[in-house]
């Protein structure tokens, strides 16, 4: 009998290039037959957020860290040569010429080869994010669960 290999992903970054550097290396994995998680702590955390603001109710440093992140994988900075936004609107336009998937087709293609998508509960309390802010279809665990996935993990990175 063989198990399936693991590969899991702590998405630490909200930067545009290496979420996307995360969803490439996760889905490359997938169709190789690994078991795959991604474990989206703080500012990974922004990837699965949900483009649309919803009205919730929210204490005022919740609110404000709320407006001051990305709402969205399509909406987060790049890494370097950011130019106030100039950078992903012109990397995005190069992606669209080469045919490369962008982040949110990224994402969607994870969920369907069935990669574990995590998103950290202990960041969401600190950053007052709530569940409906998040993307359907995702878990929800603190760092114990990503500590057993990785345990096993044939393949652990940290971007």
């Amino acid at each position: 009998m063989t198990t399936k290999k693991k590969t899991t992903i702590i998405l630490f970054s909200g930067d545009y290039d290496k979420a996307m550097a995360a969803y490439i290396i996760a889905n490359g994995a997938a169709a190789y037959d690994h078991e795959v998680t991604i474990f989206h702590t703080f500012w990974g955390l922004n990837a699965m957020r949900k483009d649309e603001p919803l009205a919730l109710k929210k204490g005022f440093l919740e609110k404000m860290f709320g407006k001051m992140m990305p709402r969205g994988a399509d909406k987060m900075g790049l890494s370097n040569m950011n130019f106030a936004g100039m950078g992903p609107k012109m990397i995005k336009h190069v992606m669209k010429k080469h045919n490369v998937l962008t982040l949110p087709a990224l994402i969607e293609m994870a969920q369907e080869q069935e990669v574990k998508l995590i998103a950290c509960t202990m960041t969401m309390d600190l950053l007052g994010l709530q569940e409906k802010e998040l993307l359907d279809g995702i878990e929800y665990a603190g760092v114990a669960a990503y500590l057993a996935d990785a345990e096993d993990g044939n393949v652990n990175l940290f971007i």
